[in-house]
């Protein structure tokens, strides 16, 4: 065991310990509240819908405590175990190319963990899902989704390998700059392309036919000084009863996409209200934001890669054998995440703040803040979102404020 062997395990048993840990804590927190409605929010949210609400947050939390002792698993599978060797030695020996040898190394490794993620996405859409009646996929849509999935991972992903392991190989001792140039243009790419391009591959995007609502949207944009190509509802029925709305894109295509969920649920005003706090991440420049941030967290681990890239231990402490640039991106790939924890918690609670800001401008921007409380009220009980987390945990992952803190926060800036 060198030293790299060494870190990776620390790092891996701590996390998972730690992950495994406040998962607990939320479960039990959630059964402990199970029974009683929080107090502001009895008058809104039927006992029944609490309840099926905690058990939902239960069945969830169970999932992911079983998927992040099978991921730590795996990952000692292909490192340590010898996994991501045996591939390597594998399409060595087939493929004359270097270079194409490595790139099917990468390619093929994601597709073999996302084949083996396969079951526990069939589990999660037919059994927890269905259970809780949120699911609305076929088997057919399933089989659908998963080919074009798999097929964009190809068209797209191969010849970004491909530049990536070039840039890698050619580019000097700063070739990571390089890749961070590529990725983060690549990124901005596929922003303006999804809503044009690739989001209607798998949904179908209407224009929004509600003249009366759409009035009052077009009203409400031109109030935030957003540009857009249109609003559209997104058939997402056709796969979950989940409801929600966002803008998408980038330049000309920027797109504001409402559920057919959504618009089932919430009236005119509560409506105008979500989308007013969607439009508040625009306005307080939140996309921005966290781009910046994205691209410093992305640089950060581009620079620590070309350091460990030079390292003969490096590879032999994580199971590879024959050093090599694709065999190092993957590896990074894989063991990054493990001391993702250090920061998780900053970030969360960064993205809360930006939670926060869009409900003020929301609140500030339409003649009836009341509605955002009364659509998120709404959207709490439609999505089956637990009114009590366990506030560490929350703290810890949560992108968004919890129900309790949330609603009082918005009902106390408008005095309602």
């Amino acid at each position: 065991m060198n030293l790299y062997t060494f870190v990776v395990l620390t790092a891996l048993v701590a996390g998972l310990a730690l992950q495994l840990w406040l998962l607990s804590r939320q479960a039990s927190h959630v059964r402990r509240h199970r029974d009683v409605v929080p107090e502001a929010f009895r008058s809104r949210i039927p006992l029944e819908s609490h309840q099926r609400a905690a058990d939902y947050t239960v069945a969830k939390t169970h999932l992911r405590q079983f998927e992040e002792v099978l991921g730590a698993l795996l990952l000692l599978f292909w490192t340590i175990g010898g996994g991501l060797n045996a591939v390597d030695h594998f399409l060595g020996a087939i493929l004359p190319s270097p270079r194409w040898a490595g790139v099917a190394f990468v390619v093929s490794t994601i597709f073999f963990m996302s084949l083996l993620d396969l079951p526990l996405s069939v589990y999660r859409t037919f059994f927890l899902e269905e259970r809780f009646g949120f699911n609305r996929v076929t088997p057919k849509i399933f089989v659908t989704d998963t080919i074009k999935q798999t097929l964009l991972l190809s068209l797209i992903g191969v010849p970004l390998v491909w530049v990536v392991l070039w840039l890698m190989d050619s580019a000097g001792p700063v070739w990571w700059i390089y890749v961070w140039g590529t990725w983060m243009g690549f990124g901005l790419l596929m922003t303006w392309a999804y809503p044009a391009f690739i989001a209607p591959l798998f949904n179908q995007f209407t224009p929004l036919a509600d003249e009366a609502l759409r009035v009052r949207v077009v009203a409400l944009i031109e109030r935030c000084g957003f540009r857009t190509d249109g609003v559209y509802v997104m058939d997402s029925s056709r796969r979950s009863g989940h409801g929600n709305a966002y803008f998408m894109g980038l330049g000309t295509q920027k797109r504001i996409v409402l559920f057919d969920t959504l618009l089932e649920s919430l009236s005119h005003a509560q409506v105008e209200a979500v989308l007013a706090h969607e439009l508040g991440h625009f306005r307080c420049h939140h996309v921005f934001k966290r781009w910046i941030i994205l691209a410093t967290v992305s640089l950060t681990g581009l620079a620590g890669l070309g350091y460990v890239i030079q390292q003969p231990a490096f590879y032999v402490g994580l199971g590879i054998d024959t050093p090599s640039s694709h065999a190092a991106l993957v590896l990074f790939l894989l063991v990054a995440p493990l001391f993702s924890v250090l920061v998780q918690p900053l970030l969360a609670r960064a993205l809360r703040a930006h939670e926060f800001e869009a409900d003020d401008f929301a609140c500030r921007t339409i003649d009836e803040p009341a509605a955002l409380r009364e659509a998120l009220l709404c959207l709490y009980r439609e999505n089956a979102s637990t009114l009590t987390p366990d506030p560490l945990h929350s703290a810890f992952y949560d992108s968004h404020p919890s129900a309790p803190i949330r609603i009082a926060r918005i009902s106390t800036s408008n005095g309602s």
